[in-house]
């Protein structure tokens, strides 16, 4: 590893716009940054993938790799990124930093803790709820309804346990007795404010306009209400600097902020992306899970919260995904049937892109017992159908296997940028917004909203809510709300079951199908294989 006085000089950063953690890791100061009005030069390379598979397809691995492709031939870039959670570390995952010569480093202080931006995130929610506790018990001139609080607490562990809970038990003096429970810290809306924030003025504003219950007279109550904006903000006082760490080959990297595409808007900062637009000629960067979850949120979101916008798009995908999206066994090699089948499904998510204005640029994530045929198969397919298509190995190989898809993705962002489009007006109603992205984006036929949902929307134009934006929580193993629906489901209902405000973030949380804010450990979590050498060297990750 270089030390990272060393790769901030790559970008023209000078030290004194940096709070080191360290030799590898910084902070840079919002100073350096220039007016958010001001347009980046860089150009902005979203990587996205079909629907993944429960091992992943790579997506990050392949977004490092495109980085380390473009610096290799001549192209200053930088990444952005966003942090791991330690949930999924623990749990399926094992690491969220990329994998082989494509990783982000240092990678183990990057996986845990790294420079403490998921625990404040975590405290300033959390206060919150005590602050909002507090008042509930001593029932001053607030007045809170208990039974009313929207507010849950946040651990940035996955445990089932903890989803639904009861507080306040063992009398008067431990405060009111009441259900709550807690979500992931990649699901709090803190996390989307820190996210979608661009200085601090505009995060005070945000944390304010949270709302987390109401009175006994059913008037809303914010934040602000509760005066936590200011302590909350204190809190994440340092979490709103993006980091600055490295690739394996030592491509500069933005790596900020934490969201779920499944269950947020799956994105990293603003702030970071900003950065890599502006310090490097081009930024690649990514988001959560499959193209109609992170990307669709990336651009209805996003872009439309900051201003940025896209030069090209890479969509991510793989001989096994191909296959099991297809029916096959992923055991099973050369299973032409299951690839043709599959076909359909990035079919579809080619579509989905090209909605936005984008002619994808399509990644094929080499694995190493993956077979000649089917990836031909892919690549003919890719040609028959006038797109461009890029082996890559750099798991393997590094930026020297992402060199194609580099030139690639360099001839796509040369072309005229497509006009700003979203997938709906903010004039629309929330119900109408949801159908866009559900018809649109999933394929549904239809979509049923439930009665708690009925209700809610009811509250949200009550409230004045209503012109916000979508975020919807789902499955990211299936097109539909049901993980089971792999391929391209067709004629299936999008079961939406609830609707939170995130007045603060901006944007309606769409809760669909089986979803939950705060995972679960698998039967054999990743946690048992990661383990402290007597020399102080993490393994397992």
């Amino acid at each position: 590893m270089r030390h990272i006085y060393e790769i901030a000089a790559t970008l023209n950063l000078q030290p004194d716009v940096l709070v080191c953690y360290g030799e590898y890791m910084a902070k840079l100061r919002l100073h350096a940054l220039p007016e958010k009005n001001v347009k980046p030069k860089g150009k902005i390379i979203l990587v996205s993938a079909i629907n993944p598979t429960r091992s992943g397809e790579g997506k990050t691995t392949v977004a490092i790799g495109l980085a380390q492709g473009l610096a290799r031939i001549g192209k200053k870039t930088a990444l952005a990124l966003r942090e791991p959670s330690l949930g999924p570390i623990f749990g399926v995952k094992g690491g969220g930093t990329g994998g082989g010569h494509c990783q982000l480093e240092p990678s183990a202080r990057i996986n845990m803790h790294f420079t403490g931006d998921m625990h404040a995130i975590g405290a300033a929610h959390n206060l919150l709820a005590a602050l909002l506790d507090n008042a509930i018990h001593f029932r001053g001139e607030l007045d809170l309804e208990h039974r009313q609080i929207f507010w849950r607490r946040v651990l940035d562990m996955n445990d089932r346990a903890l989803r639904q809970t009861v507080i306040g038990l063992g009398g008067r003096m431990n405060g009111v007795p009441r259900e709550t429970g807690f979500d992931i810290t990649a699901a709090s809306e803190i996390m989307a404010i820190l996210c979608l924030c661009e200085e601090i003025a505009d995060l005070k504003t945000r944390l304010g306009k949270i709302l987390v219950g109401f009175d006994r007279l059913n008037k809303p109550f914010t934040a602000q209400s509760l005066q936590a904006t200011g302590a909350m903000a204190a809190l994440l006082h340092d979490a709103i600097l993006p980091n600055l760490v490295q690739s394996s080959e030592g491509v500069p990297a933005f790596v900020h902020g934490g969201p779920f595409g499944n269950i947020a808007h799956g994105c990293n900062s603003v702030l970071a992306t900003r950065a890599a637009a502006t310090f490097a000629d081009y930024a690649v960067t990514e988001a959560g899970f499959g193209f109609d979850l992170g990307a669709e949120k990336f651009f209805d979101l996003k872009c439309r919260s900051s201003g940025l916008w896209p030069s090209a798009v890479v969509l991510v995908v793989t001989v096994r995904a191909l296959r099991i999206h297809g029916g096959g066994n992923p055991g099973f090699p050369n299973d032409f049937g299951a690839i043709k089948r599959g076909l359909e499904h990035l079919d579809h998510h080619i579509h989905s892109v090209r909605i936005f204005g984008f002619e994808p640029v399509i990644a094929i994530n080499c694995f190493t017992d993956d077979r000649e045929q089917e990836l031909g198969m892919i690549e003919a397919w890719c040609g028959r159908n006038k797109l461009d298509s890029a082996r890559f190995t750099g798991f393997v190989d590094g930026g020297k296997g992402a060199e194609e898809l580099a030139h690639v993705s360099v001839s796509a962002a040369a072309k005229p940028v497509p006009a700003v489009r979203y997938l709906y007006d903010l004039e629309s109603s929330p119900e109408s917004k949801i159908t866009a992205v559900a018809k649109m984006i999933y394929g549904a036929s239809s979509v049923e909203f439930s009665r708690t949902a009925r209700k809610d929307l009811e509250r949200i134009r009550v409230l004045g809510h209503d012109r916000l934006p979508v975020c919807i929580a789902k499955t990211h193993l299936s097109l539909s709300g049901d993980p089971a629906l792999i391929g391209h489901p067709r004629g299936f209902v999008l079961s939406v079951e609830s609707v939170r405000i995130a007045a603060g973030a901006g944007y309606l949380l769409v809760l669909t199908g089986d979803i939950v804010t705060m995972p679960g450990l698998p039967r054999e979590p990743a946690a048992n294989r990661i383990d402290l050498t007597d020399d102080g060297e993490i393994t397992g990750i």
